[in-house]
């Protein structure tokens, strides 16, 4: 393989259509309408089945409907579109189908702006839709990351019959690097037990999320979390820069995590002991892994391209071990590696607290700093 000069929504568009995608629906929304569009040339030339809907809400649905056939199937959407969506991607859990959704995230909350944000933690990690499910969700940082793991979230996606998301901001989803494509898979021919394709000569197969039976939905409800529970044991991924040694530590995801790497290596030039942890896998959480690392630091930085969102998972599994702040970019901006540098100084110098909550003191530096806001 050569590495080629490519966009982030086409890069994840053609690595899902080598992963074996056979069939996409979506509606065009910025920024990842160039994901959409691409794969409106591409999927029918490949003889596979491409439909922009008439809304997020027909995508969806439509998705539903190919996943209960055992085909590999995907949407995409950006912050707003993805809100529409969230009742399918219950259904879709509750019957436990595998499918594949990429959130090219975007400025909120609202309708916001076009530009790139991590606003949409929250609403993807902890489930979004309705009822007891948990998305596998992965967080690539760089545009080789998203070809490597959208081919990823296929594999989780079926393996546990779950949904996985491809979680990226409008920066990944719009920039170009080099990156490595994946070579072309074969379409599957041959499909699970569970796949509706037809009832010739046997019993139907019925999906379905809606147990009118409360007792039947428990049932329901505690297979999916014991699927979970396993997920939880065996997919958990992330990466360490400079933990070694490091007094202190900042944890980002996502572009926020590149950027904050830049600030890491400067300030182990300028002689401060600071490593980096990115989670990879937002869901399943590292919780265990930051457990252990607060365990041996005086100091966390967390930092998001929005107001504090992974801060709180971050919160519940540090326990006050080590003193934690936080530095945040909301609305479409992304947080400088300068910026970043000078919040790890402000820590190293002493200027870190565990009294009151990372994010007030936050929002007070960013007030003084922005007094007409």
């Amino acid at each position: 393989m050569t590495k080629q000069l490519l966009k982030g929504n086409v890069a994840i568009a053609e690595a899902a259509v080598r992963y074996g995608l056979q069939a996409y629906f979506g509606y065009p929304i910025t920024p990842q309408t160039e994901l959409l569009e691409y794969l409106s040339k591409r999927m029918p030339e490949l003889g596979r089945v491409f439909v922009q809907a008439e809304s997020e809400l027909g995508a969806v649905n439509m998705v539903y409907g190919a996943a209960c056939t055992g085909a590999r199937v995907m949407s995409s959407s950006s912050s707003p579109g993805v809100s529409l969506m969230l009742e399918g991607l219950s259904y879709i859990a509750g019957t436990e189908l595998p499918a594949v959704f990429v959130d090219v995230m975007r400025g909120g909350p609202g309708l916001g702006n076009i530009a790139p944000s991590q606003q949409d933690y929250n609403q993807i990690v902890h489930g979004g839709g309705h009822g007891d499910y948990y998305p596998i969700v992965l967080a690539p940082a760089n545009i080789q990351e998203a070809i490597d793991y959208i081919g990823l979230a296929f594999t989780l996606a079926e393996k546990y019959r779950s949904l996985a998301i491809l979680l990226i901001d409008g920066c990944l989803g719009q920039m170009m690097e080099p990156a490595e494509l994946p070579e072309m898979q074969p379409v599957r021919t041959v499909y699970p037990a569970w796949a509706a394709r037809g009832a010739a000569g046997r019993e139907p197969i019925i999906h379905t999320s809606i147990y009118l039976n409360p007792l039947d939905q428990e049932k329901t409800n505690l297979r999916i979390l014991s699927r979970w529970r396993e997920v939880q044991a065996k997919e958990i991924r992330f990466r360490g820069y400079y933990l070694d040694d490091a007094k202190y530590a900042i944890i980002a995801f996502g572009t926020a995590g590149r950027v904050a790497l830049s600030a890491v290596r400067a300030a182990r030039n300028a002689g401060i002991k600071v490593g980096m942890f990115r989670p990879i896998t937002l869901a399943p959480f590292p919780a265990q892994a930051i457990r252990e690392l607060s365990e041996r630091l005086e100091g966390i930085l967390v930092v998001e391209m929005n107001s504090g969102q992974m801060l709180e998972d971050v919160l519940a599994n540090t326990h006050n071990r080590a003193a934690v702040e936080f530095y945040g970019r909301p609305g479409g901006n992304i947080p400088l590696a300068d910026d970043i540098l000078t919040e790890i100084k402000r820590i190293a110098q002493g200027k870190s607290t565990l009294n009151g909550h990372p994010r007030d003191r936050w929002v007070d530096r960013m007030l003084a700093a922005n007094p007409g806001a």
